[in-house]
This record gives C-alpha cells, structure tokens and sequence, in this order.
C-alpha cells in the first residue's frame, strides 16, 4: 500500500462552501477520484481512515462533511442527524464534491463514490441524479430506488450483510428494477453479517466479509474508473 497525505479542505457549492478530508496518494498522479460518503455518525476518524485507505490503494479519495462540522457519538444522536439531513442539499454537497475533485489537477477526472449505511442510499441517489463514472453501495438503501433506477449514469456494486434484513431484503427488487432499464448492477450478500459489517470501530465489524468487500470495491473501482 502506497503511502498517502491527508487534510481538510473546503471547496465552493453556489452560495455556500463545503468542507471534507482529502486523502492524496503519493506522487503527482493524476489518480480516479473516490468520493467516500460517511455513515449517520457523520464525518469521524473511521471515514476519514477509510478515505486514507483508498488513497493508499491509488485513489484521490474525498470524504465531504455533510453535516457541516456536526457528529455523533451515541445512536440518538445519529439519528437525529440523519432524520435532519435533507436528502437534497446533501446530493447539492456531492455534486460539489466531483465538481472539486475533477478540478483538481491530480485528479484523472473519472470520480466514484462509494458510502455506507445512509451513505449508501445516498451513493446511489447521486448515482441516480448526477454523472459518477461509477458507484457502491454498502448495505444502503434510497427512498424511490426502483423508480429512480431508470435514470442511474454508471455501473453500480452492492454490498449486504445477510441479518441486515431490512435493508438486504430490497436488493432482488433493485436487481430486477436496474435489469429492466439495461441498468449494471451486481451484489453480494455476506452470510451471517449484520449492518454495519464494514465499519471496524463498531460491534457489527465482520472481518471476513470486510476484506472481501473491500476487494471487491477496489476491483470494481479499478475497472470503471481506468
């Protein structure tokens, strides 16, 4: 793994700026850019490590901050964040977030995103209402996903813990509604892991199904955004 640099930064959105954690591989590049979307804590140490993550795998990863400098520590409190995010200003923040990215010269101009829990769902709504060159869902799902798969711009990788039952149970519906409209989606579902099997700071972590996941983004990454 190659070493990488990281900082905050803040970037323009009309009117208003964002802020995020960019993580930079070493050398010059240009690299495919990753936009690493947070999960209801908001933007903590384990996004911002995962956008680390990527950048030592060659990826110019950005991690916006779409609660504006707020986080969580405890359940309640996450979920009041995440009930208070309108889903709209937040995909405004991600647009934001590729236009920054492809601006930037070390940035090859092809941008994925990738994000966790209500980072998924809103994975593929900017998959969905926007330009990615390519998205992955980690056990996330959107409000309006089958009808909104008509209009998703890339190729799209799913991944689901089997217990997390709420929310795996929608992915053959997904399946099929993405299939109808000449849509690419692939998924997988992990035997016996729960939600949140990704995030190694949290009692869910499944390490098997962690690293495999993680493989299979990097692959699927290293394939559409060549």
């Amino acid at each position: 793994m190659a070493p990488a640099t990281g900082e905050m930064v803040t970037f323009p959105n009309d009117s208003t700026n964002v802020t995020g954690y960019v993580a930079k591989p070493d050398g010059a590049g240009p690299f495919p850019g990753v936009i690493v979307i947070q999960e209801w804590w908001g933007l903590v140490p384990h996004i911002k490590d995962v956008a680390d993550r990527f950048a030592g795998e060659g990826f110019l990863a950005l991690a916006p901050d779409l609660y504006h400098g707020q986080v969580a520590q405890e359940p309640d409190r996450a979920m009041q964040l995440a009930r208070s995010l309108a889903w709209d200003s937040a995909l405004h923040d991600l647009k934001a977030s590729a236009k920054y990215l492809r601006s930037r010269p070390d940035c090859s101009g092809k941008v994925g995103v990738v994000g966790f829990c209500m980072g998924g769902g809103l994975s593929y709504r900017f998959a969905a209402h926007s330009n990615p060159d390519a998205a992955v869902i980690f056990y996330g799902s959107s409000p309006n996903q089958l009808e909104e798969a008509a209009t998703v711009a890339c190729p799209v990788l799913g991944l689901y813990g089997e217990t997390d039952t709420r929310i795996t149970s929608q992915a053959p519906a997904l399946a099929e509604a993405m299939k109808s409209h000449g849509k690419s989606f692939e998924y997988h579902v992990y035997p016996g892991a729960a939600h949140a099997f990704f995030n190694d700071t949290g009692g869910a972590y499944n390490q098997a199904a962690a690293q495999d996941a993680w493989q299979r983004t990097l692959a699927f990454f290293r394939q559409h955004l060549r």
